[in-house]
This record gives structure tokens, sequence and C-alpha cells, in this order.
């Protein structure tokens, strides 16, 4: 019953502020008093029982009510932090007053007129408080709650010997959990956590201010929330940052691998870790990646203490504790759904990437071990899954760039040689070989099967594939026909002038096959195989028709089949056991939108390296002629449609690049090997593939073929665009992964529009 009351008082008293035209003083506690001091609801209650209708009403009519009702909620948790809530009443406040902020921020960060409210000082304060705007107060509060003792940490003190005041306390001591520079596990409270939480929540809807700014190209513009609260001015930022960093990695969701156990009890530290890897990634967004940018405003603490973390064994936890929880969702059991699955993986691979971008020492750690492998994995399963699913095209965009990330280090192709054996329930076909051949495999399969808006992403792609193809010891029969396959869609003549670009993914199969040629020949017999079964190809493309009658046939051609590649000639084959098919979203699936990529010379820049990964030198993109963004892509694959389209292939341009296609190694391969391919199979009366395989297999073409080429690596290069894109992809993962409660629900969000598919 008593709760019930609580409601219906709270209920009460927010009628009352919405209703009162005149304003309340804030002296009358009687009357603000009813927001906390007696009252036990949920957030999910305050959210409930405060209308947006009625916050906005407020905010038009009656502001200085408001503005006094969040002046007084930051009271109550300022005298919380100082006083260190040593009873059980003056916890609920700050729980409440916590919940009622949550609920009204972005109200007022939606309203331009009202964003620098929190940044102006209350009046009527002590002078010495008096300096600070209300929004400084606010964070300090909070970061001091987040460790008060029997409150959000454990008490290490006895009673008679307790906490004198909050400000004596050496949060290093508290710190949540075991892990990076701290060894001792407390003891697990479900209680601590879930108020933690809450605190959490708070701190990421004050940080939410940056998801109602229109996005723009000035990378400089700071989130003064983050700004400050990252800053020396916060005293607990190192012991903050390190209990968020290790309460996301120490986190195991099977637990105790009891089966059903998630649906016996409630897993408290999974919402605190969901929200400790939110406030990670949105805090880690400060710097914007960019590092040759001079840094503006104060030095970000957190990103400091990111890029500083060296020692191996905190290197270790990190690494294993993100591929343990990204690997979870992919754990298959014979009790059908006995284990629990998170559903954070997309924060979690932000994470991993800001980790990568700024310790270069952590990205040398991964690559060290095949221990990369246990995040490529859940990698590929999460980019093959989610290929036909237009909500998940940010998934898509951020599991691409780390591989391109990781592509750009030796190391990585060397890695891809390990056999593959776990055998992740995916949607492909069934093969024996390498991680090399599982990555193509899925590519081949996002490229031919995914939905149109992939298409930006090929180049990036294919990118990856060039990258590690020096490094390639043996591509299985399967992986060799998909490469092959790719080269035979892309270099159709309706394909290559269909679109400007289009010629460009050409060039990038060439340059890997050349690679693996080149560099791995000994090992490779299966793809040389594949290209003498398909030779036609390349003679078909070093032939390719540039006259203007021959370009209209290709194009007529295109409009009886607009299918980008043709799915049919790919010999599809059994897929693997246990695997489900990639299903396009369900109707009325939300998504939020994204601002367009770079082209891929603006992701990347060009270095000329040795075989064994040292940089010889870097080069400027002079052969990259025609790239595009997405928008622009996309304006021009809509415009080759139209019939007034304004870019029309010529002869001229047809040469320009056709002059340049590296067939040179491959020509004088199959000038070579086909004849004595060809004799062999008539001495012998061979019609056994094996046989022709072990042929090639003790072939050798030293001295044959062209001197090697240098090995160009495209690494990836932050830019002004990608911390754009990673800033609305990040926030809209934010906005949409908060339900329970709906934080920004029906707020006039501007970074991203929210589509219903």
């Amino acid at each position: 019953m008593g709760s019930t009351d609580s409601k219906l008082n709270f209920r009460k008293a927010v009628i009352q502020l919405t209703t009162k035209t005149q304003p309340v003083e804030a002296t009358d506690d009687a009357f603000w008093d009813q927001f906390w001091a007696d009252t036990t609801t949920t957030v999910q209650d305050v959210f409930a029982l405060v209308p947006a209708a009625e916050i906005r009403a407020v905010r038009e009519e009656s502001p200085s009510n408001l503005a006094t009702l969040c002046y007084k909620a930051v009271e109550k948790l300022v005298q919380g932090a100082e006083s260190g809530c040593p009873t059980e009443r003056e916890k609920q406040v700050i729980l409440n007053c916590t919940r009622i902020l949550t609920r009204i921020l972005p109200y007022i960060f939606e309203d331009q007129d009202w964003r620098g409210f929190f940044w102006s000082t209350v009046p009527g304060l002590d002078d010495d408080d008096g300096a600070r705007p209300l929004a400084e107060s606010l964070l300090l509060a909070v970061a001091d709650l987040l460790f008060c003792p029997d409150f959000t940490v454990h008490n290490r003190k006895t009673l008679s010997d307790s906490i004198k005041s909050m400000q004596s306390i050496d949060s290093c001591e508290y710190i949540w959990e075991a892990g990076v520079g701290f060894a001792q596990s407390p003891p697990l409270n479900y209680i601590h956590d879930l108020n933690r939480t809450e605190l959490l929540r708070l701190l990421l809807t004050c940080f939410s201010e940056a998801m109602y700014l229109p996005p723009s190209p000035d990378n400089n513009v700071l989130n003064p929330w983050v700004t400050f609260f990252c800053s020396t001015e916060n005293r607990h930022a190192l012991p903050l940052f390190t209990s968020l960093l290790n309460v996301v990695c120490a986190y195991d969701p099977v637990g105790y691998g009891i089966p059903y156990n998630h649906l016996l009890f409630s897993d408290y530290r999974e919402q605190l870790v969901e929200q400790a890897v939110q406030i990670l990634i949105v805090t880690l967004e400060h710097d914007g990646g960019v590092s040759h940018r001079p840094s503006t405003g104060p030095e970000n603490l957190f990103v400091n203490y990111l890029s500083r973390i060296h020692r191996e064994e905190d290197f270790d936890f990190v690494l294993k504790g993100l591929a343990r929880l990204l690997t979870n969702p992919l754990t298959q059991t014979y009790l059908p759904n006995s284990t629990k699955k998170i559903q954070f993986h997309q924060e979690l691979l932000v994470l991993f990437w800001k980790l990568c971008d700024f310790n270069k020492k952590f990205l040398f750690f991964v690559l060290k071990s095949s221990d990369v492998l246990d995040i490529l994995v859940p990698i590929l399963y999460y980019l093959n899954d989610a290929r036909a699913d237009q909500s998940r095209v940010g998934l898509m965009h951020i599991g691409v760039f780390i591989l391109l990330l990781l592509s750009g280090e030796r190391n990585f192709g060397v890695r891809l040689n390990k056999p593959y054996s776990v055998h992740v329930p995916m949607d492909i076909p069934v093969f024996t070989g390498t991680h090399a051949d599982l990555l193509i495999v899925v590519f081949h399969k996002i490229i031919t099967t995914g939905h149109q808006r992939l298409q930006p992403l090929f180049d990036c792609l294919l990118t990856i594939v060039v990258n590690v193809s020096p490094y390639l010891k043996s591509l299985s029969m399967v992986a060799a026909n998909k490469l092959l396959h790719l080269l035979e869609a892309f270099s159709t003549s309706w394909f290559l002038f269909s679109a400007v670009q289009n010629h460009h993914l050409v060039f990038f199969l060439l340059e890997a096959f050349n690679n693996i040629i080149q560099y791995q020949f000994d090992g490779n017999c299966n793809l040389v195989y594949a290209i003498i079964r398909k030779r036609n190809v390349f003679h078909q493309l070093a032939n390719l028709p540039s006259d203007p009658a021959s370009i209209q046939k290709a194009l007529q051609r295109k409009r009886k089949s607009p299918d980008v590649i043709s799915r049919t000639s790919s010999q599809e084959t059994v897929s693997m056991e246990g695997s489900h098919p990639a299903v396009p979203a369900e109707p009325g699936t939300l998504k939020t939108s994204l601002v367009a990529i770079p082209a891929i010379d603006k992701l990347t820049e060009k270095s000329q390296v040795s075989e064994d990964g040292t940089m010889v030198k870097s080069i400027s993109s002079h052969y990259q002629d025609v790239f595009y963004t997405e928008a622009e892509m996309e304006r021009r694959r809509l415009s080759s449609a139209s019939s007034t389209s304004f870019w029309v292939p010529t002869p001229d341009w047809v040469h320009s690049w056709k002059c340049k296609l590296p067939l040179q190694t491959i020509m004088r391969l199959l000038q070579v090997l086909v004849p004595q391919v060809e004799k062999i199979c008539i001495d012998k009366g061979l019609t056994d593939e094996s046989e022709i395989l072990k042929f090639l297999q003790h072939g050798t073409l030293v001295g044959l073929l062209p001197v090697p080429h240098p090995i160009l690596i495209r690494k990836y290069q932050a830019n002004a665009g990608t911390a754009m894109w990673f800033r609305t992809y990040m926030w809209g993962v934010v906005y949409l992964r908060n339900v329970d409660p709906p934080i920004w629900y029906d707020t006039d969000v501007r970074l991203f529009e929210i589509q219903r598919m």
C-alpha cells in the first residue's frame, strides 16, 4: 500500500508544479520535499508519472519553477555527497533526485534557450561555492557519490572508525573491481551495483547534450559536460576510469556456468556493465581520435589514462575480457537459450576501437599472438549476421573499420594463417582452412548477399584483403573460388561502365592476386588453379572494348539486369550446421541515421613496406584519381540510372584506367602454366583436379615472373570525417539501447534522425 500512496503523492506534486503559474520560492521546503523526501518511486515510475508534455509545459509557462526544481535536486545531491548519506532516508533522497534529473535533463537540452542554464551560477550560494556553475556542482557530487561507502562501495572501515567526511576518502582504495592497476576484488553487493547504475545513467544523460546539436564538420566542438568531468577538477577521475574499465572487462555473463542461471535470478552486474561501457565510449570520444589535431581545452584524463596503460598483464586482462564478452552471443549449447546473451556488443566494439586508436602498445600486444583471432571471429560473425539488416548498417561499418585498422599491420596478415577450427555456426559455406579463408568467405557473402546500403563498404572490404594478401600462405579452394567469383562479377563490362568508381574494385582484386603470386606462390596452388580455370576473365579484361558502341551495348545490358552481382554464378554450397540465415530487420524497428563515411583514399594512407612489414616510404595518393563519399556515390548511382545522367562513360575515360590494369604478372603465369597443365592432362589423360593441384604444388615460376612489385599497405588514418561518423554512430547506439527507461525517446534529437523501418 505504502508504495501506491507515495506514487500518488509524487503525482500530486507533479500536477501542483505544472499548474502553478506563480513561482514557488526555493525556501519552500515543504513543497519541494514532496519530490524526493517521502517517496519510494523507481526510475520507471518517475518516467511514467512525469509526462513529456508536462515537463515542456513547465519549461514554457513557469520556467522559474523548472529552474528551482533542478537547482534544489542538485543541492540535495551536493549535500548527500558531503554527508556521505549515513541514513537510509538520505540514500532514498539521493536516488529520487537522480531519477528526476535523468527525466528532466533531455528537455532542457532540446531547447536552445535553456542549454546554458546548467552553466550559470546559482543565486544565493555561499561565496566559496557561488562561483561554481550548477553543472559542475552536479558532476562533482555524482563523482563523490560513486565512491560513497555503504551506498555505492563496500565500507572498509569499522563503525567506530567510520568516515568523518567524504572529502577525506581516498577513492583509489575503493575501486569497484580488480583488474588494471588494482588487485583486490571487493565483495559483490547488488544494492551497490543498482545505485551505481542509477548514478551512471544520470551521468550519461548529462553527457547527452551532444545529441541535441546537429552534426558539424568542425571537430573542435567539445562537450562541456565531458570536458569538465574528465578534467583535473574531478578528483575521482582515475579511480572512476579504472572502476569502469575493470567492471566491464571482468564481467562474465555465464557466471558459474549453471544452465539457465540468468532465468533464476536477475544479474544486476549486467546493467552496471552496460552503463559503464557507454560512459567509457562517450568520454573517450572526446578527443575525436584525430591524433595530429592540436588539443583544445583541458586534457581529457580518461583518454590520457587509456593511452598510458602499458603492463602486459593489464593488456591481457582487457583483451581477454573483451574477447569473452564479444564471443558470448556466439556460444551455443545443447540446451536452447540456456546461456545468457549480452546485447551490448556494439559498445564493446567501439571501446576496442578506442583502445587500439589511443594506445598503440595495446594494438601491438593484440597482434603479437593469435589472441587477435578471438576478436576477429566474433566481428566476422556480427558482420555476416547483420548483412541483410538495414538497421544494423552502423555495426557493419564499425566491424569493417576495426578490420581495416588491424589489416594495416603485417602481424594481422600473419596471424590469419592459423587453421580455423572453432566453427561458430555461421550462414556461410562449409570449408576447411585458415582464418584468412573465413575472412574471405564472409566478405564474399556480404558483397553478394548484403543489402544495397553496404556498397560504399566494398572498397574497405577489398582494401583489407589487399593489405593481408602478401602474407597468406595457402588459401582453400572455397576461398580462392570466392575471390575469382568477385573478379568475374566486378569485371563485367556493364558493371565497370555503370559508375565512375567501379573499376577500383577490379584494381584491388588484381593487386591481391599479384601479392599472393609474387610473395606466397608456393603454398597457393588452389588459387593458381582457380586463376587458370577462370583465365577467360583475365583475357576479357585485357581486351575490354572501349568504343562508344560497346559502351552503349553494355549499359543497355545493365538496364535488363539491375542486380550488382550475379548471385546465380556463385556456387553456393551447404551452410554450416546450426546456422540461421541473415534476415532483414523486423518491420517497426527503429534505426538512427549516420553521416557518410569518407572515401577509402581519405580513410587510409598508402605506404610501401618490405616483406617483414617495416615501412619503406609513405606514398601520396597519386593513383587514386576518382574516389567519392557515400553521398556522392549514391547521387552518381541514382543519376547513372536516370536518363538525364550528368556522367557518361567515354572511350577516353575507359582507356585512362584500362591501360593501368596490373595484369602483367597473371598473364605471364597463364602463359607459362596453361600449356603445361593442358599437356599433362592430355599425356596422362587426367580429369582429376587433385592431380593437377599436385603438379601445381611442385611447380615453380622462379625467374619467369616479372620482378616482384613493392608491397603497398593502406593504413587507416583518423580524420574529421570518421570522427564525426563515430560521434553519430555511438550516440545512435546509446539512444536505441536505453529503452528502460526510454531516456531520450520523443525528445527533439538533432545529431541524427530516428527512422522506423
